[in-house]
C-alpha cells in the first residue's frame, strides 16, 4: 500500500509481478511434489514467534481467548453505553420537568458521545505505543466507568452532556487499542476469525443497548440506564485489570528468516518484532510467564512526537482512505438509523411506546448473518488464495473480495430504510428493520477485513500497529 503517486504509476505488468506490502509466506513447500507450495498442506505461522513464553504469540489458547473476550466486552460496553440513551430521550421531560429542551438539543447527548468516542483515538493510539496497551486500556475503562457514573448523578443538561463527553472518550480505545491487542496475540491466518468475534460484540453493543435502553428507561427510569451501563463498564475495568496482560512485546527473531520467499528480510512490526540482535548468536534464558508477570506493565518507549505524528502519516496511503471512508459511511449510517429509528416508530402510524428499541432487532439479525459470513470466509479466503497462487505467499489484499458483496447490500439497505422512513405505513416497520439489517450486515466485514488489511500494510512501512 504505497503512496498515491506510486500506486497509480504502476503498469499492469508491474502490478502482476509486484510483492505488495504486508506479504508473508504462509504455505511451506512440499518436497515430495517438487517443492511446490500449491500441493502443500503445511501452514507456516506468521509472524514467527520467539522462544520466550512471554511472547503473546506463544500464550496458551485460553489466555488468548480470555483476552479476546475481555476486549470484545469492552467494545460492547462502549457502544452499549453510547446507544442505550437513544430510545429513552423522550423521558428527559419526565426526569427533568423544569428543564424543558427541544428534541434537537437532546440528540447532542448521542452526537457528542460518538464524536469523542472516535476522536479520542487521536491520543489513545499514540499513548498505547508509548506506555503500552495495558495501562491505556485500564485508564480508558476506568474513565468510561467514572463518566457513566457522572451521567447517572448529573442533575442538569450541561452536566449530562459533559459526562457523556468523557464517557465517549473512555470508550474510544475499544475501537483502536483493543483491535491492536488482537493483532498482537493471533497469527495472520487466525486474525480474521478473531476480529469477527470482536466485531459481533462491537456491533451488538449498540443494537442491544438500543433495545435494553428503552425498556430500562420506561420501566425503571432515566437514571437506571446509566447505572446498568456503570455495571457493564466496571466489569470491563475489573476484567482488564486481572485478565489482560501487556501485548506490546519486543520480539527477538533471527535476522535471516525469509517471510516472503523473495529473499527479503522479515517485515519489522513495531510492538511485534524487534530485530535487536541475531537470535542465533546468543543463548537466551527466558523466565516462565506466570500469572504474576501477566499483571505487570511494559517499559516506557519514548518517541512521543513520532508516535503522535504516525497516524497522520498513514493518510498518504490510498488504502487508508478507502477503508476509512468505507467504515465511516457505514458507522455513520448505523448511528443515524439507531438514533432516528426509535423516533420513527414512536410516532404514528406505529406508536410503539416502550417497545421502540425493538427496531434494533433487524440490526441484530444483520449482525448475526454478517458475523457468520465473515467468520467462515475471512481466513478461508486468505488460505485459498495462498494455496491457489502456487507461491505460498499471503497478500494483505487477499481478504478484500469478501467486503464487496456486503458493501452492495449495505448501500441498498440505506435506500430501503430511507424510502420506508419517508413514506410510513402500517407495515413500514418491516422495511425499516430490513434496511437496518442490510446495513449491519455490511458493517461486519470492516474490522475483520478492512482493519486487517490496513494494519498489515502499515506495519510493513514501520508505523506503529495501533
Amino acid at each position: 500500500m504505497s503512496g498515491w503517486k506510486y500506486a497509480f504509476a504502476l503498469s499492469k505488468e508491474e502490478v502482476a509481478t509486484a510483492t505488495p506490502p504486508g506479504t508473508a509466506k504462509l504455505m511451506l513447500e512440499d518436497e515430495s511434489s517438487g517443492g511446490s507450495p500449491r500441493s502443500s498442506t503445511s501452514l507456516r505461522r506468521f509472524p514467527q514467534p520467539s522462544e520466550d513464553p512471554a511472547d503473546p504469540l506463544n500464550w496458551a489458547q485460553w489466555r488468548k481467548f480470555t483476552l479476546l473476550l475481555t476486549v470484545s466486552l469492552y467494545s460492547f460496553a462502549g457502544n452499549f453505553t453510547s446507544s442505550g440513551i437513544a430510545p429513552a430521550l423522550q423521558l428527559w421531560f419526565k426526569a427533568f420537568p423544569t428543564d424543558v429542551r427541544p428534541f434537537s438539543d437532546l440528540t447532542y447527548f448521542i452526537a457528542v458521545n460518538i464524536l469523542f468516542l472516535g476522536a479520542s483515538n487521536i491520543w489513545w493510539v499514540p499513548l498505547s505505543n508509548i506506555f503500552g496497551r495495558r495501562p491505556v486500556l485500564l485508564a480508558a475503562t476506568l474513565l468510561m466507568t467514572v463518566g457513566t457514573i457522572a451521567c447517572a448523578v448529573s442533575t442538569t443538561y450541561n452536566g449530562v452532556l459533559v459526562s457523556r463527553l468523557f464517557q465517549g472518550i473512555g470508550a474510544g480505545a475499544s475501537e483502536s487499542v483493543a483491535p491492536a491487542l488482537i493483532g498482537e496475540v493471533f497469527f495472520v491466518d487466525e486474525r480474521g476469525r478473531a476480529m469477527a468475534i470482536y466485531t459481533v460484540f462491537l456491533s451488538g453493543g449498540s443494537l442491544i443497548g438500543g433495545i435494553a435502553g428503552g425498556y430500562i428507561g420506561y420501566q425503571l427510569g432515566w437514571v437506571y440506564i446509566f447505572w446498568v451501563g456503570t455495571a457493564v463498564s466496571a466489569a470491563c475495568f475489573i476484567a482488564t485489570l486481572f485478565l489482560v496482560p501487556e501485548t506490546l512485546y519486543d520480539r527477538v527473531v533471527s535476522s535471516n528468516i525469509d517471510t516472503t520467499g523473495s529473499g527479503q528480510l522479515p517485515i519489522d512490526e513495531k510492538g511485534l518484532e524487534s530485530h535487536v540482535e541475531d537470535a542465533q548468536s546468543q543463548v537466551l534464558d527466558y523466565r516462565p510467564f506466570t500469572y504474576g508477570r501477566s499483571l505487570g506493565f511494559t517499559h516506557y518507549r519514548g518517541g512521543v512526537a513520532n508516535n503522535f505524528l504516525a497516524p497522520w502519516k498513514t493518510l498518504r496511503f490510498p488504502g487508508t482512505w478507502v477503508v476509512m471512508f468505507h467504515y465511516a459511511g457505514l458507522v455513520g449510517g448505523i448511528v443515524t438509523i439507531s438514533t432516528v429509528g426509535p423516533q420513527l416508530v414512536a410516532a404514528p402510524p406505529y406508536l410503539w411506546g416502550a417497545n421502540v428499541g425493538l427496531i434494533n432487532i433487524g440490526g441484530i439479525i444483520g449482525t448475526g448473518l454478517g458475523a457468520l459470513y465473515t467468520y467462515l470466509l475471512a481466513d478461508a479466503q486468505l488460505k485459498k488464495k495462498v494455496k491457489s497462487s502456487g507461491s505460498g505467499l499471503a497478500e494483505a489484499e487477499s481478504r478484500l473480495p469478501t467486503m464487496f458483496p456486503s458493501l452492495v447490500i449495505a448501500t441498498g439497505g440505506f435506500f430501503v430504510f430511507g424510502f420506508t422512513g419517508q413514506y410510513p405505513s402500517k407495515n413500514g416497520w418491516v422495511g425499516l428493520s430490513a434496511g437496518f439489517a442490510m446495513v449491519s450486515f455490511g458493517l461486519m466485514q470492516l474490522p475483520s477485513v478492512g482493519f486487517n488489511y490496513v494494519s498489515t500494510c502499515i506495519l510493513s512501512h514501520n508505523f506503529p500497529l495501533a
